[in-house]
């Protein structure tokens, strides 16, 4: 792991278009490598897109794993580089609100596109922040993890799954904002099962909770790539009113109705290798369990 950070480290240095172009070859080759993460996500597109031609459903996930591919690499910048080189890279529409942050608790839902790392960063240049975070298995990744996230602001403050909601109530009562990846299947506990793409996905009610709960407006932001290997666009959308509705059910798919729509505006850029549909409803038969095309 030492020798595969140094390698990343000695990388950030490269112009953005050499080192996109060196992560979308990198993500090409995993593509048909990594057998059991490519059947995830083609199981992923069948079941989102049931009338789109498998060959438009491969190239989707192909183009996926290049993302993914580049969004590792350019990590890099984002940890190592100058902040005013990280600035000119990340544009953003139409400016982050700053203003919603400073007057109130505010949440940030950020669904997982391959670049959900520069909502973050470029939040916490001029403002605390905190965010779940999951430990590495890697004592050395979960270090450099960590500090990448933390560079930023002397405030950003990174919370365990197992602490709880506490931690984050207290933090938004503080007007520190929450960054929250709404959008993974950690079972049914605290979860409701919500048509995404028409298939039931086990789906987190925290947003509507913890949003009740502080009173905290939530501001969805997505990030994406620029063409041309430019740099990431990070768009911040309107604070949602009359959320949460009094439903969490209905809330929640009201959530997963704005992420599909982005997802249809970038569709290989959505986080297909995650096994979304792994918690099923009763009766309803596993769709990850044949690991074959």
């Amino acid at each position: 792991m030492r020798f595969f950070l140094f390698i990343l480290w000695s990388l950030h240095w490269l112009p953005l278009p050499v080192l996109g172009r060196l992560g979308k070859w990198m993500g090409t080759l995993s593509y048909y490598l990594m057998g059991s993460r490519r059947h995830i996500a083609l199981t992923n597109l069948r079941l989102c897109f049931p009338d789109m031609p498998e060959k438009e459903r491969r190239k989707i996930a192909k183009e996926h794993f290049q993302g993914y591919g580049r969004s590792i690499l350019e990590r890099g910048i984002l940890w190592w580089s100058s902040i005013e080189r990280i600035r000119k890279l990340i544009h953003v529409e139409p400016a982050v609100p700053y203003d919603e942050t400073r007057a109130g608790p505010v949440i940030f839902l950020c669904p997982h596109f391959v670049c959900l790392e520069m909502p973050g960063a470029i939040i916490t240049m001029d403002s605390p922040g905190c965010s779940i975070y999951t430990e590495q298995k890697n004592k050395t990744f979960d270090e450099m993890l960590r500090k990448g996230r933390m560079r930023f602001h002397e405030t950003v403050l990174l919370f365990s799954r197992s602490q709880g909601i506490k931690p984050i109530i207290r933090a938004l009562h503080k007007n520190i904002p929450f960054l929250m990846l709404p959008d993974m299947d950690f079972g049914s506990k605290d979860a409701e099962f919500v048509p995404f793409f028409g298939q039931p996905a086990a789906t987190l009610v925290a947003p509507s909770r913890l949003a009740a709960a502080t009173r905290a407006k939530v501001i969805p932001v997505v990030a994406t790539f620029l063409p041309d290997y430019k740099g990431w666009k990070v768009k911040f959308y309107p604070p949602w009113e009359n959320f949460p509705d009094k439903d969490p059910w209905t809330s929640a798919k009201r959530m997963n109705e704005f992420i599909e729509q982005r997802i249809l505006e970038a569709p290989s850029e959505y986080l297909w290798t995650h096994r979304r549909f792994k918690t099923r409803p009763e009766g309803f038969p596993k769709v990850y369990a044949d690991n074959k095309e």
